[in-house]
């Protein structure tokens, strides 16, 4: 790539520049010239590393007013009775005012439960955390100067920009956002003139997500070509770090199940505008009958579940890869059985194409067909209690670093545990029928789904900060916010647990005329409570986070952990390219710890004469 001089003091860069690989990639190539100046550089960035940084940030600009949407209609369950007129400049017409009480209207109730569930599930839970870490570590991580297609990965991102613009867009009009559900169920998402929330909102969110399944599926397809195609020199997929291949299954799963619930939302689009019955059939509004018949909305239901089964792997699929690789370094030991950790990232992908009815027991699928997808909801348990069993393996007898990112990986072990035995009890279709549609699902999902998620998604941020920004947060909030978050998650979801079994369903928008319910007050006051201040503890996060990008502690050698990943080879402040000359050759699989009397042993290390290779591969 030109003329490159290897400082000789650098005994890194000397071993790489001895015995790595040249791709002959050439100074052109790096797009310098197509990324002059701060509009270049970091707005239309073809670099994964500029791009990871932009998913991230956008990210948590998501989650926050996801998350505060969610303080809202928290407030609401847990003080119906108090006066919210201070809202009110805040969220206009939505705050009604009856003699100088302030109370939130039903429709932007709903609408806040819409929102803030596409919100997550999508913009951060999806983008936020696959689209950050994929971009960041596959290049880093195989040996890639970058994406097989920047460009595409530059686009990438700026789909998934623009679906944000057109939601956030949908939150100002006069008729208020989409309020039928984040999952858009209809005949509410089919009908304009169903609800008020149902007009212009809805079709605002159904471009937006479409836009955002096109970012997806350009992403997607960069992400599987890189690992496939530019790997380096024998890095064979069975030397592969464990986020590696998280995030091509990933991949491959959106690739798979998005089209499909794009299809679904063309169809609503039709119904919606052109006169079709995809979905509709003896369809009453204000006594009146529409001149639909024909359709199905249970037809919608099995186009969006066969996307959202597979979209929770696509949630947590990124963080049990984070995890696994968090775990093995700060632990100082090789992960624990790693071909069976690759099986069971393939088992759980394969099995979350043929589970999706299990969120449809309610809808009168034939009770045969339910016994089907209850066998194989068990059956994906298998794989993951795997994994489990191999992460508390790994930690066992580990020489442990109890920093924010570690604690965040073993707290999302804690949390991906509790969450999901309570799954085995909603992939029973006799006691799913009890509990769907109450607070129990509430508290599943979020545990399992979102909190766990989020764990996996923070012990990145912390681990691998030092690689996108050149230094490294601030250790003591990071603690803060660990402790905090895992004890106000539990605060939060353990209790809708026994709310969900008492039979309190969910999506009300007050229990107080159920004289069933609203005993319950207390406890939503407590939930309500516990929320507030989980979500302070975010804001925590976000102020280390951007103080730490401009003031945290700098980093000072490539490789501040000890680990054994290619990402660690490249210069503290690397250009576009990642490597300055050749890239490093592997040798080894990326989890040497603690071998032949060395703490750790890098994959570019070759290996010593008579010397096996981990795990058999």
């Amino acid at each position: 790539m030109g003329h490159v001089t290897i400082d000789p003091n650098d005994k890194l860069a000397v071993m790489i520049e001895e015995t790595g690989y040249d791709d002959h990639f050439h100074e052109h190539h790096h797009g310098d010239k197509y990324q002059s100046g701060f509009i270049g550089h970091y707005i239309f960035s073809m670099d994964h590393k500029i791009i990871a940084r932009q998913f991230l940030i956008t990210g948590i600009f998501w989650a926050i007013i996801g998350a505060g949407m969610s303080i809202i209609f928290r407030l609401q369950l847990g003080f119906p009775e108090s006066d919210m007129a201070w809202l009110k400049p805040l969220l206009g017409k939505w705050i009604t005012v009856n003699d100088g009480v302030g109370a939130l209207s039903p429709e932007f109730y709903y609408a806040l439960v819409t929102m803030h569930g596409t919100i997550l599930v999508f913009f951060v839970l999806t983008a936020g955390l696959s689209g950050t870490f994929s971009n960041l570590l596959i290049p880093l991580q195989v040996g890639a100067r970058d994406m097989a297609s920047p460009f595409l990965n530059m686009l990438s991102y700026w789909f998934f920009f623009l679906a944000g613009v057109v939601m956030f867009y949908s939150l100002f009009i006069s008729t208020g956002p989409f309020s039928g559900g984040w999952t858009g169920y209809p005949p509410l998402s089919a009908l304009p003139q169903a609800s008020t929330g149902s007009g212009t909102g809805m079709t605002l969110w159904l471009v937006s997500l479409t836009l955002f399944v096109v970012s997806v599926l350009l992403g997607g397809i960069n992400y599987i070509t890189t690992v496939l195609n530019l790997r380096t020199k024998g890095m064979s997929m069975w030397k592969l770090p464990l986020p590696i291949w998280a995030f091509f299954v990933t991949a491959v799963l959106g690739l798979l199940s998005f089209p499909v619930l794009a299809s679904g939302f063309f169809m609503l689009i039709f119904d919606r505008g052109l006169g079709t019955s995809f979905f509709l059939s003896e369809i009453f509004i204000n006594g009146q009958a529409l001149d639909r018949v024909g359709g199905s909305p249970i037809l919608y239901q099995h186009l969006f579940w066969f996307l959202g089964h597979p979209e929770v792997y696509i949630i947590i699929l990124p963080a049990m890869g984070i995890v696994s690789e968090v775990l093995s370094v700060h632990a100082r030991k090789p992960i624990f059985g790693y071909t069976a950790m690759v099986l069971s990232i393939l088992a759980i992908g394969f099995l979350s194409f043929i589970v999706w009815a299990h969120h449809m027991f309610m809808s009168g699928v034939n009770p045969f067909l339910s016994n089907f997808f209850v066998i194989f909801t068990l059956i994906i348990a298998v794989p993951s209690a795997v994994k489990v069993f191999n992460w508390i393996t790994t930690l066992y007898g580990g020489n442990i670093r109890f920093n924010s990112a570690m604690l965040f990986a073993i707290g999302f072990v804690s949390m991906f545990i509790s969450g999901g035995l309570t799954g085995i009890f909603l992939g029973n279709s006799a006691i799913d029928i009890q509990m769907h549609d109450t607070y129990f699902v509430v508290a599943h999902f979020h545990i399992v789904m979102g909190i766990a998620a989020f764990f996996g998604m923070f012990s990145g941020v912390y681990h691998w900060f030092p690689k996108m920004f050149g230094r490294f947060m601030n250790e003591k909030l990071g603690r803060i916010h660990f402790w905090g978050t895992l004890v106000g998650a539990y605060a939060i979801f353990w209790p809708m647990h026994y709310l969900g079994m008492a039979g309190v369903p969910r999506r009300y928008y007050s229990f107080d005329t159920f004289d069933a319910f609203k005993h319950f007050g207390p406890m939503n006051e407590f939930i309500t409570i516990s929320a507030i201040i989980v979500f302070g503890l975010q804001l925590l996060f976000v102020i280390n986070f951007f103080y730490s990008i401009f003031r945290g502690k700098k980093m000072t050698e490539r490789n501040p952990y000890g680990a054994n990943t290619l990402e660690w080879t490249t210069p503290i402040e690397a250009g576009h390219g990642n490597w300055p000359g050749k890239i490093p050759a592997v040798h080894r699989w990326a989890y040497d710890y603690g071998k032949d009397g060395k703490e750790f042993i890098p994959q570019y290390v070759p290996l010593a004469e008579g010397e096996v290779a981990g795990d058999a591969h």
